[in-house]
C-alpha cells in the first residue's frame, strides 16, 4: 500500500508497459526494475496491450502463413505454438497448476500446496490437453471464416478478466506472483476494460457475444477460486486468461 500511495498522483505512466510486457511475456524489452516493482499494480490496466502486441505478433504470422499457402489447420497450431512461446506458457502453466490443485486437494492448505509443486499431475494434463485441442479446433474454424484480425482482440480481451480478478478478490496466499503485484486501484480495472473493449469491438466480428462471454467466464472462476482456495494466485490469473481465451475462440467458431 505505501508504494501505491506514493506513486497515487501518477496513476498512469507508458513505462508501465514494457514492465506489463517484461512479466507477461518473453518479449525482449528492457524493464527499469525499481520502477517496475514500485508500480507493478499500477501496471496491471496495461495487460490488455500485452495482449494486443502479443496478438499483433500472432496475426502477422498467420498472414504471412496464409499468404504461403500453408493450410489452415497447420496455421492454427503454429498460432497455438507461436503464443506459448511468445508468453513463455506461463498461462498454460496457471492453468494446469488450477487443475490439480482445485481438483486434487480436499483442504485449502493442500491445494496451495499442490498448486506450488513444479511436477504436473493427471488434471494438469488433461486441462492442457483438453485446452490445447479446443484452442486448436476453434482457431482452425475462426481464421477458415474470418481470417487472423480478430487474434488481436482475443489476446487484448482475454487479459481483462485478470486485472478484475486482482482486484476483486483477496490473496490466497501471502506470497507469491499475485501478493507480490498487488491490487489495482479501481481506475486500473477500468482503463484495461475499456482498452480491451475498444480493441475488440474494433478488431473482432462478434464483439458483444465475446464480451459476454469473457464477463461469464471471468465471473465463474471466481466464484470457483473463492470456493476451493479462498481467493485469487498467479495461478488463478493464468488460467482465467487460458479460459477466457478458449470461450472467445469458440463465440467465433461458432
Amino acid at each position: 500500500m505505501k508504494g501505491n500511495e506514493r506513486n497515487r498522483p501518477d496513476l498512469f505512466d507508458l513505462r508501465d508497459i514494457l514492465a506489463a510486457v517484461g512479466l507477461l511475456s518473453r518479449l525482449p524489452v528492457r524493464v527499469d526494475a525499481d520502477h517496475a516493482m514500485a508500480r507493478a499494480a499500477f501496471a496491471t490496466w496495461s495487460y490488455p496491450i500485452v495482449g494486443l502486441v502479443i496478438g499483433g505478433l500472432q496475426a502477422t504470422l498467420a498472414t504471412i502463413l496464409i499468404w504461403l499457402g500453408v493450410p489452415v489447420p497447420l496455421v492454427a497450431g503454429l498460432i497455438l505454438a507461436a503464443g506459448m512461446i511468445l508468453t513463455g506458457a506461463l498461462h498454460e502453466d496457471g492453468l494446469a497448476d488450477c487443475a490439480d490443485g482445485f481438483w486434487g486437494g480436499y483442504t485449502i492448505e493442500r491445494r496451495l500446496e499442490i498448486m506450488k509443486d513444479s511436477q504436473i499431475g493427471s488434471y494438469g494434463t488433461l486441462a492442457l490437453i483438453m485446452s490445447t485441442g479446443l484452442r486448436w479446433g476453434a482457431l482452425w474454424l475462426a481464421l477458415a471464416a474470418f481470417g487472423p484480425l480478430f487474434l488481436v482482440a482475443t489476446a487484448a480481451l482475454s487479459r481483462v478478466g485478470m486485472v478484475a480478478l486482482m482486484y476483486a478478490l483477496p490473496n490466497a496466499r501471502p506470497s507469491g506472483l499475485a501478493a507480490s503485484v498487488g491490487k489495482p486501484e479501481p481506475i486500473h480495472v477500468g482503463a484495461a476494460a475499456l482498452i480491451g473493449i475498444v480493441v475488440t469491438i474494433v478488431f473482432a466480428p462478434s464483439p458483444i457475444m465475446m464480451m459476454i462471454a469473457a464477463g461469464l467466464v471471468t465471473g465463474a472462476v471466481a466464484l470457483i477460486a473463492m470456493r476451493k482456495i479462498n481467493g485469487t494466485t498467479g495461478d488463478v490469473l493464468g488460467a482465467t486468461q487460458q479460459l477466457t481465451e478458449i470461450s472467445l475462440l469458440i463465440v467465433l467458431a461458432s
